[in-house]
């Protein structure tokens, strides 16, 4: 028979199989072969190539490759955990990104102990080369045999396939429900590592039962594998939980409730700062500041279909004189009462109003991570309410002050994503279209990467999203700019068009840094909680060599404060040394020493964070070389973009 084999005609037996063909070009690839495609479609190397076939391989260090071997993988560290404690139920386990898990329901608590235990089945499975068998049963007969190994979770599963066949995979006498497909034999498995056991509800669901899921990763090599471990153990020292500790920066009080943050000193100044500068650059965009109450009537949600559409993640109504009040999980609907407060011209407009607004959303106990994930938060909010004509220069303004307003922050690594109007949607064709192309010619103005994701613009009109990569390559969703129709429609705003007639203005809703809490938690990673000096919370540490240069340092401190630098004293009775290791594990961008030596010549001896020792100066010369290094911070983040 004949197949194409990446474009090229070739002969095969006939009933040839994807192993056959691999032993047979095997040395067409160095990479390790995991699978392969037939018409475009994932296969297991048993499979038998059909004649007229397109054949591919999939390899271990291709993206389909390395997920089919951490799926293999979950499979493999199943089998070890039901080896070692028979009486487990299997729930889940999938791949993910950078590695797998499976969620069990154990009659022990996984430790660090039992996953070394399940780490040396697994490297038993592994010598064995056990080969990976797909089977294909009638669902009757799957829940029949689940039923009998006890497994209620994969019964639940199979009672909601509509099917009547099913497909299971079986290496040794290990056997799970799976569509597959997976490696050829354990052998494969290539490098792994068993991370960490945590809590999972079923199913996502926190009304259901907590099941244990063990984390694993995998790769195709030991040194890409290595190098992950590495890069996991840098995330780890950057953990804004643990450094937000560390710096005394915020924290969670468990007696107040999850997911509401306390600001420290540290960090609230910290907040400040992004505060003030959001606000300035707000105000040279010639935006107006506005500020809305945290409650309001439920009607009002009712009317911006919050009510239907959001209500799941939403708090309970509070009872005021007889009245049902919601606490705001969002700002739009008072920005529009504001808009309708007053009859607006089309000469009015556009009008750009930007709010630091703290909402309230219901997350679950088990999805709240730090200051990522929370339940109270402060967004960086503004809409704005234009005419169409205006809609072009007013979604491109947007972007670039926003790409301008987050390099400034140390971030210029840019990938948007351009959502299109979905299947229900509501307004016109003309207006979406319209809507879409300048969300898509602002894009390009700028000359950034974008792609498109068809039809996963909210239904009430099309969005751009900029996700921003830290430090560690990590992407992360802050900015959002979304045109809605929908809004202004369901309060029936208008204005006052030239020649006199009603029209509805378009609304445009943008978060330029998204939540403070998250965007500041985001910054505590990406630095490693050592800020830059326009962020820093102390940016200048005084230390006297010894007591008796105390006034002197008081008096520096003073000068410090004064000029607006952010500065402190160390007059504790330590070692000098002692107080510098202190003060560089605090992460200050500048420590000040005097001694003696400086009094008497009306000096100061500086230290660097970065350069370490820069010698002596005069205190005047050290304020105008902070002042220069802050000052400029901004206009770097907007030559990011636009030089």
């Amino acid at each position: 028979m004949k197949v194409t084999f990446y474009n090229n005609m070739i002969e095969l037996p006939a009933r040839s199989t994807l192993a056959q063909l691999a032993q047979k070009e095997s040395k067409k690839t160095k990479d390790l072969v995991v699978a392969g495609k037939i018409n475009g479609h994932p296969v297991d190397f048993d499979t038998v190539i059909p004649d007229g076939a397109a054949v591919e391989f999939i390899t271990a260090s291709m993206p389909e490759g390395l997920d089919i071997l951490r799926h293999s993988l979950s499979h493999i560290m199943a089998e070890a955990v039901m080896k070692l404690y028979p009486d487990t139920k299997l729930a889940i386990g999938p791949s993910i990104a950078d590695g797998f898990y499976y969620d069990f329901d154990a009659p022990q608590t996984f430790a660090d102990g039992d996953l070394g235990k399940i780490s040396a089945e697994i490297e038993k499975s592994i010598k064995e080369k056990k080969t990976f068998r797909r089977m294909e049963l009638s669902r009757t007969e799957a829940i029949k045999i689940m039923t009998e190994q006890k497994q209620p979770y994969k019964v639940e599963l199979l009672n909601e396939i509509q099917d009547t066949t099913v497909t299971f995979y079986q290496h040794g006498n290990f056997i799970d429900l799976c569509r597959g497909p997976h490696i050829p034999h354990t052998g494969l498995a290539g490098s792994y590592k068993l991370l960490r056991a945590t809590g999972a509800y079923w199913r996502g669901n926190e009304h259901n039962k907590m099941l244990q899921r063990i984390y694993g990763t995998a790769f195709a090599t030991r040194q890409e594998l290595d190098a992950h471990l590495k890069h996991l153990e840098e995330i780890k020292k950057r953990d804004h939980r643990r450094l937000g500790k560390d710096l005394d920066l915020f924290s969670i009080q468990e007696e107040a409730g999850p997911g509401l943050i306390y600001w420290h000193p540290k960090g609230a100044l910290i907040r400040k700062v992004i505060e003030d500068f959001w606000r300035n650059e707000h105000l040279k965009n010639n935006y107006d500041l506005i500020y809305s109450p945290h409650i309001a009537r439920v009607g009002l949600w009712k009317t911006s279909g919050h009510w239907e559409f959001y209500r799941e993640n939403m708090y309970s109504p509070i009872d005021i004189e007889g009245m049902e009040y919601i606490i705001k999980p969002m700002n739009c609907p008072g920005h529009i009462l504001i808009y309708r407060s007053k009859i607006r011209s089309y000469r009015d407009l556009p009008l750009r109003w930007a709010e630091l607004g703290t909402v309230y959303r219901y997350e679950r106990s088990g999805v709240m991570h730090g200051l990522m994930r929370v339940r109270g938060f402060t967004q960086d909010d503004a809409h704005i309410f234009c005419r169409p004509d205006q809609l072009n220069d007013e979604v491109s303004g947007v972007i670039k002050f926003g790409t301008q307003l987050l390099c400034a922050f140390g971030f210029s690594d840019f990938k948007i994503r351009l959502s299109t109007r979905p299947i229900k949607y509501v307004g016109t064709v003309e207006n979406w279209d319209k809507a879409t192309l300048a969300l898509k010619q602002a894009i390009e103005s700028i000359g950034l990467p974008y792609e498109i994701a068809e039809g996963e613009a909210v239904f009430y009109g099309p969005k751009a999203d900029i996700d921003i990569k830290d430090s560690l390559g990590r992407a992360w969703q802050c900015f959002t700019v979304q045109v809605d129709f929908n809004l202004p429609e369901r309060f029936d705003i208008v204005y006052t068009a030239q020649d006199g007639s009603q029209q509805r203005p378009i609304m445009i809703h943008r978060a330029l840094l998204g939540s403070l809490e998250r965007f500041f938690g985001v910054l505590i990673e990406h630095y490693g909680g050592a800020f830059p000096l326009w962020l820093a919370p102390v940016q200048v540490l005084v230390l006297p060599v010894l007591e008796g240069q105390h006034q002197y340092a008081r008096s520096i401190l003073n000068e410090l404060l004064q000029t607006g630098i952010r500065a402190k004293t160390d007059l504790r009775n330590e070692r000098l040394s002692q107080r510098i290791k202190d003060a560089t594990g605090q992460k200050i961008p500048y420590m000040v020493i005097v001694g003696e030596n400086e009094e008497k010549e009306k000096t100061i001896a500086i230290r660097a964070r970065t350069k370490g020792d820069l010698g002596q100066q005069k205190l005047l010369d050290f304020i105008m070389q902070l002042k220069t290094e802050v000052k400029n911070t901004a206009e770097e983040g907007k030559n990011a973009v636009t030089g």
